[in-house]
């Protein structure tokens, strides 16, 4: 069992999180008209609000809002229209779950800084913080964690496993100089993100050298299409490849997944878990 950061995360007078006893869900929340999975069916306000309950009711530790679809091809909005989309639904969670964190999924330093202000607590930048030189800023202004996830113009590399660790490592350094406490970092090796097939089940399989980097790792693999083209399905049928990749994940030392379907993910993570738990129990005897 790879070893755990443990670390405990006070994100507002009601909201805590705990990282280290057990592998955190974070579930995804698309208010996205064009999202690759669930584009549209959770782009107002009411449901939103509906569709994260029901994800906290089946056991949900952070929820991730995102109001940009980041699919292959996706056509980038303006800041504005990405406010529009995000911060009712951030106003409006933290009004009926102040007890959830949330995290906000942009890459661009004023969607970060508006979702902060209306009350979410984590910033999940899908850019590596190479898009918008301010984002470490602005993490270090709020003291929130951030989460650096891998991503690249395009898909060359000389070794894809040591690259994506490197490029991580640059963006760290970027992130501590910006002024980010060292203990407010996530890495996400991005898988998905400038990368092809092999590329993906490669990075996927040295997980281990991500987590070797010193931070926790978040894995978020939930329906992507290295798991659809391994089994030969559709986004809504990728469940059992997504179960999968997330229990390689959590062997590999990966302490939070995202993912859509949170029930069956938060199941199979605390008999994960469970198991590890024995394991290191053996070791140590």
């Amino acid at each position: 069992m790879k070893q755990r950061y443990i670390r405990d995360y006070q994100l507002s007078e009601d909201a805590r999180l705990a990282l280290g006893d057990r592998t955190l869900i974070m579930a995804i929340l698309n208010v996205t008209p064009d999202s690759f999975s669930d584009g549209g069916q959770h782009n107002s306000v009411d449901k939103a609000l509906q569709h994260a309950e029901r994800l906290i009711a089946e056991g949900a530790d952070i929820i991730d809002i995102g109001g940009e679809s980041t699919r292959p091809g996706f056509t980038p909005i303006s800041v504005e229209e990405e406010l529009a989309r995000v911060l009712p639904v951030i106003e409006a969670l933290r009004q009926h779950f102040p007890h959830i964190p949330l995290s906000i999924d942009t890459y661009k330093s004023q969607t970060a800084a508006a979702a902060l202000a209306a009350g979410a607590h984590i910033i999940n930048d899908v850019w590596c913080l190479q898009y918008d030189g301010l984002m470490a800023e602005v993490a270090a202004r709020f003291s929130c964690p951030l989460i650096i996830s891998h991503n690249r113009e395009q898909a060359s590399y000389q070794n894809v496993v040591k690259d994506v660790a490197s490029d991580l490592q640059r963006s760290v350094d970027q992130a501590l100089a910006a002024g980010v406490r060292s203990e407010n970092i996530w890495l996400d090796p991005g898988i998905g993100f400038a990368k092809n097939y092999e590329q993906n089940l490669l990075v996927h399989a040295h997980l281990d050298v991500i987590q070797d980097l010193g931070f926790p790792v978040l894995l978020g693999t939930s329906r992507k299409r290295f798991i659809r083209d391994t089994l030969q399905v559709e986004a809504g049928e990728a469940g059992e490849g997504t179960l999968a990749s997330n229990i390689i994940g959590i062997m590999q030392g990966c302490q939070i997944l995202r993912v859509h379907d949170v029930s069956a993910m938060k199941k199979a993570a605390m008999l994960a878990d469970a198991i590890l738990l024995q394991r290191l129990h053996t070791k140590e005897q």
